[in-house]
């Protein structure tokens, strides 16, 4: 097994081969040994790049044959910034832990459904996956406690700052034993990364293995010069001239969000909105249809440029621009991942012209670019 040389045992083989890993990533080689060992780690990795196995499997080996957790106490919390994270998360572990022979159990937790029903589930958990708001408002009605915390996982722990956890984060460490192994992971290195960092690691083991730009590297980059008038004929015209069977389109807010939908439905194109606004169950049932390829076409904001994994995404597009050039690389980064290829397109206006040149100057790579004025755009 490609696995074993770097520790991991053998029982995990199967699970493996059947999760399509052939062979360990730069950052599972990287990992896995030193959070066997009990290192605290910082890594670093690009999107797609496999973090998440990276500390999943070393975290459910330790588990394995130790004594299972107490009423209320988990043994291993792994903070993460969104809901759909979370659950993400939650269903890697899930995956691995019938592999070992003890009674391991891992629970999600985070806002936007019954409390009460997550409390009772909460009985006996020997991996808790939350959110910061809502792992807190558990700790105030006594559904858990943190007191036998072994290891401390923050997973996009630079979504988790500028999301504005830092003060939940916080209080939590306070909470928490302070003999513990700590593993931070996140997709950059930025100075509130490195300040927390020093925090919340004791002598970690510092695993950089890519710079961000590197993300980029297997996904075919263009885009189209367009009018706002155009734009919305633009986008059908694609989708149907490359026979789009799955594609993931990023708008700024909700309400383009449902409009765009509305649109594409109205042209025959069969397409859904996925935003806050909805109920996180409706989020994830209409992502998972997605990922099966119910329909082909899911317009998103923001919400789902990080941490989200849809194998074989093919492509992406840009039918407004982020905030952010961190933000535009997140999204193009849900297609070209694990090493396949991608074509992530912008649709670019005059009035975001200006912002689109920042975005390529700050992610170092000119976008090839092309006019759509002599697109016959006729019935689209």
């Amino acid at each position: 097994m490609p696995f074993s040389p770097f520790g991991l045992a053998s029982y995990f083989s199967k699970a493996l081969a059947a999760a399509g890993y052939t062979e360990p990533t730069a950052i599972q080689r990287a990992a896995i040994p030193m959070i066997l060992q009990g290192a605290d780690v910082l890594g670093i990795a690009k999107t797609g790049s496999g973090k998440t196995a990276a500390f999943v499997l070393p975290i459910l080996q330790g588990l394995q044959g130790a004594p299972l957790s107490r009423h209320r106490q988990p043994r291993v919390l792994v903070l993460v910034p969104t809901r759909e994270l979370a659950d993400q998360v939650s269903q890697v572990f899930q995956s691995f832990i019938p592999c070992l022979s003890a009674g391991i159990s891992c629970r999600a937790v985070y806002g936007g459904v019954s409390m009460n029903t997550q409390m009772q589930a909460l009985g006996r958990v020997d991996v808790l996956v939350a959110t910061p708001g809502r792992l807190l408002d558990l700790i105030d009605k006594n559904a858990v406690r943190l007191s036998e915390v072994q290891t401390l996982v923050l997973d996009e722990a630079d979504k988790l700052l500028n999301l504005g956890f830092e003060e939940e984060v916080n209080r939590l460490l306070r909470l928490l034993p302070r003999q513990r192994q700590s593993l931070l992971f996140s997709a950059t290195l930025n100075d509130d990364i490195s300040q927390m960092q020093g925090l919340i690691l004791k002598q970690p083991k510092i695993l950089q293995i890519d710079e961000v730009g590197e993300s980029i590297e297997h996904i075919h980059q263009h885009g189209y010069f367009v009018s706002e008038a155009r734009k919305g004929p633009l986008l059908r015209y694609l989708i149907q001239q490359q026979a789009m069977e799955q594609v993931l389109i990023f708008v700024s807010s909700r309400k383009k969000a449902d409009n765009l939908t509305f649109k594409l439905r109205k042209n025959g194109i069969n397409a859904w909105a996925v935003h806050a606004k909805m109920g996180q169950n409706a989020r994830l049932d209409t992502l998972e249809a997605f990922k099966q390829g119910e329909f082909s076409v899911l317009v998103a904001t923001d919400l789902l440029a990080r941490g989200i994994d849809i194998d074989g995404l093919p492509y992406v597009i840009n039918y407004e621009l982020p905030r952010s050039p961190k933000d535009y690389l997140h999204r193009i980064g849900r297609t070209g991942r694990a090493e396949a290829s991608g074509e992530a397109i912008s649709l670019i206006t005059p009035d975001e012209m200006h912002h689109f040149t920042v975005i390529q100057k700050k992610m170092g790579q000119v976008v090839a670019m092309k006019p759509s004025d002599e697109i016959d755009l006729r019935g689209c």
